[in-house]
C-alpha cells in the first residue's frame, strides 16, 4: 500500500478544520484495479484476525461512526472495509428520522441502547451527530418535534453549544469504559454528490436509493457545510479524534478507512486468554479422552 499518514486526515482538537481547504481527492493510493483488490484483502485480514483478538479478549470494544451528506458513499464503504470480518464480531445500525417513540426519549437514547458489547465493533450508519446537523439546518424539528420545554428551545445557541458538551463527555465516559470511538466524515465534493444523484436516477436498480428530498437537501449544502465545520472543531478531541476522509474517490476511500481501523485496533493492548501451566496440563489431558472416545 503506498504510504498514507493518517494524521493527515485526523483532527483532534489542536488545530482547525475549515471546510474549504478541506481536500475531497488525493492522488490514487493504487496503480490498478488489481492492486487495490489487494491493498483492501490484505487490510480485510488484519482487520479479521484482530477483531478475533478482541472478540477473545472480550475487554474492547469498538464504536466506528459515519457521517456524510447523502451520495457520499457511507453504505458502499460499510460494505466494502468490513465484508471480510467474521460476522459474529461486528454488527450494524443505521438511524433513521426517529420515531414517535424516539421522540419521547433524550435524544442521545436511540444510540445508547445500540452500543457495542465488549469484544464486537459497532458501526453507525449516522449517529447522534445528526443532532447537530440535520436539527440544527432545520431548527424547527428542535422546537416542534422534540418535545423540549421552551425555556431550553428559546436559547437555541446554548441548546447548540450543550449538545457538543454533551456529545464530548459521553465519547469520553465510553472511551473510559473501554470502548473506542472512530468517527469519520466522508467529505464528498458538491459536484461528485451531485453527479452520484444523478446516476440514481439514470439507473433504474438505483432509483430505490433517490429521494425528492435530497435535493431539497442539497440546496441547503453551505448550511450543512457549516454545521459539519462547527460540529467537527466541537467535538474533536485527542482520544476521540475525527477522520476527515476525501470521498470523490471510492476506492482511495475505502483504503483509508480500513487503514485507520486496522491502526486504532493495533493500539489496543489485547491478546488471546492464556492460561497457567496448570490449566495446559488439564487441556492435553482432555486429548487422551477424545482419542478414546474415538475409538469406542
Amino acid at each position: 500500500m503506498k504510504k498514507f499518514d493518517i494524521a493527515d486526515i485526523q483532527f483532534n482538537g489542536k488545530g482547525k478544520f475549515n471546510h474549504e481547504k478541506s481536500e475531497t481527492k488525493i492522488p490514487d493510493l493504487y496503480d490498478t484495479e488489481n492492486e487495490y483488490e489487494q491493498m483492501l484483502t490484505e487490510l480485510h485480514l488484519e482487520m479479521d484476525t484482530l477483531q478475533n483478538v478482541m472478540y477473545a479478549h472480550n475487554k474492547y470494544g469498538m464504536l466506528v461512526i459515519f457521517q456524510a451528506m447523502d451520495a457520499a458513499g457511507k453504505d458502499g464503504t460499510m460494505k466494502a472495509v468490513f465484508k471480510n470480518v467474521h460476522p459474529l464480531g461486528i454488527s450494524f445500525y443505521s438511524f433513521k428520522r426517529p420515531s414517535e417513540n424516539e421522540l419521547v426519549h433524550d435524544y442521545m437514547w436511540r444510540c445508547n441502547k445500540e452500543l457495542p458489547e465488549r469484544g464486537m465493533i459497532k458501526i453507525f450508519n449516522r449517529s447522534y451527530y445528526e443532532e447537530v446537523l440535520v436539527v440544527k439546518v432545520h431548527p424547527e424539528i428542535l422546537t416542534n418535534y422534540q418535545n423540549l420545554p421552551p425555556e431550553i428551545t428559546s436559547q437555541s445557541k446554548e441548546v447548540w453549544e450543550n449538545r457538543y458538551k454533551d456529545i464530548s463527555q459521553f465519547e469520553d465516559y465510553l472511551t473510559n469504559n473501554g470502548l473506542v470511538v472512530v468517527k469519520f466524515f466522508l467529505n464528498v465534493s458538491k459536484k461528485e454528490q451531485g453527479q452520484r444523484l444523478i446516476e440514481r436516477i439514470e439507473d433504474i436498480n438505483k432509483n430505490w436509493k433517490f429521494q425528492e428530498g435530497d435535493i431539497k437537501e442539497r440546496a441547503l449544502w453551505d448550511k450543512y457545510m457549516e454545521a459539519y465545520e462547527e460540529m467537527i472543531n466541537k467535538t474533536a478531541t485527542k482520544d476521540n479524534p475525527w477522520y476527515i476522509v476525501p470521498a470523490d474517490d471510492k476506492k482511495n476511500m475505502r483504503l483509508i478507512v480500513a487503514q485507520v481501523i486496522v491502526e486504532q485496533m493495533k493500539k489496543l493492548n489485547m491478546e488471546y486468554p492464556k492460561g497457567d501451566q496448570a490449566r495446559q496440563d488439564e487441556l492435553k489431558k482432555f486429548i487422551d479422552v477424545i482419542n478414546q472416545q474415538n475409538q469406542e
